[in-house]
């Protein structure tokens, strides 16, 4: 019921405004959120025992989903590769791109696209196998190197080598499988990629144990989700659902209880964000409800890290940079006012 009231609404706000046309009339038409994600990176994008995608980009793109139609189970996951990523988005083959992808300049000023935050704070890394001897980077000297072609990390790699007089030889391929497997099979002595990828290829690696990711990190990495340009009312869509996650775990909410809270609250911020009182969502052209609709059937973004890439995941990386801005991290959402 909640569902359909919510998308009904949706329906009426996108009607009412003419002057509103872009993805969101036609997300509300279509019924879902085309999001394109990556083919299969554990803790981001990946389709899971229950054949059911699950990743902190998955949750990214639910959010947005139950923001807008109320219904967090509405997305259709367009599975990318590097290569193909940006085309889809530019050509409107996907409403949203969360595929574990760095926000650049050039990306933001040549390609046509809108970065709508950082979900992951990351870094590049380098992956060897202990059976090397190798361990730091300019170890590597003279030694070849698996790539996934398309990347940022091609320029970084390039740029960090010959700034510290190191030479390598590049071998080029075009998805992260075909660059692990080359890997696992000995065609390169190391691979390179975002840190929290190279954990995630780590675990489908024969011993697992064997292999170290080396300690330093030579590049800065904010992964977020984009959008088309052009389109101002979907861009603060889905900034805004992802700032919702990252302000929940900052108040305290989580998907068991907000309800809880939603009674018993006395907090004039909380009301408003949960859409208890006021008119948040009106500005959005979504209805007020559409944060508490995120909190209840996605979680907050802590619950989020946790499950996907945190503690209870098999990757088990620390928050670190990633925990919120008041305890020592870079997360942190606009204020809700």
């Amino acid at each position: 019921m909640l569902g359909k009231k919510v998308l009904g609404t949706a329906l009426i706000c996108a009607m009412a405004l003419p002057a509103i046309a872009g993805t969101l009339q036609n997300v509300v038409k279509q019924g879902y959120i085309k999001c394109g994600v990556n083919n299969g990176l554990a803790g981001f994008s990946e389709v899971g025992p229950s054949k059911k995608w699950k990743g902190l980009d998955v949750d990214v793109c639910r959010a947005i989903a139950a923001a807008v139609l109320g219904n967090a189970s509405k997305v259709r996951f367009v599975p990318l590769d590097a290569k193909e990523r940006f085309t889809a988005l530019q050509t409107g083959e996907i409403d949203v791109l969360s595929r574990n992808t760095t926000w650049t300049e050039s990306r933001d000023s040549s390609l046509g696209i809108n970065f709508a935050g950082v979900d992951y704070y990351d870094g590049q890394g380098f992956l060897v196998s202990k059976k090397l001897g190798i361990k730091h980077l300019k170890d590597l000297n003279g030694a070849s190197i698996c790539i996934n072609a398309g990347t940022t990390t091609e320029l970084n790699v390039a740029d960090y080598f010959s700034s510290h007089h190191l030479k390598y030889k590049s071998i080029d391929y075009d998805t992260t499988p075909e660059t692990t497997k080359a890997f696992q099979a000995g065609r390169c002595d190391a691979i390179t990629s975002d840190r929290s990828q190279l954990a995630a290829e780590r675990t489908k690696l024969k011993n697992p144990k064997n292999y170290v990711i080396l300690p330093e990190i030579i590049s800065k990495e904010p992964l977020g989700p984009s959008v088309r340009q052009g389109d101002d009312v979907w861009f603060n869509i889905v900034k805004w659902s992802y700032s919702a996650m990252v302000e929940a775990e900052e108040l305290g909410i989580t998907s068991q209880n907000v309800d809880k809270i939603a009674k018993t609250t006395s907090s004039p911020t909380i009301k408003r964000f949960l859409g208890i009182t006021g008119t948040m969502g009106k500005n959005l052209h979504i209805n007020k409800k559409w944060a508490y609709n995120i909190v209840k059937q996605v979680g907050n973004y802590g619950q989020s890290y946790k499950r996907n890439v945190g503690m209870d995941s098999a990757l088990k990386i620390p928050r670190g940079i990633n925990k919120l801005w008041n305890k020592g991290g870079l997360q942190f959402s606009p204020p809700f006012d």
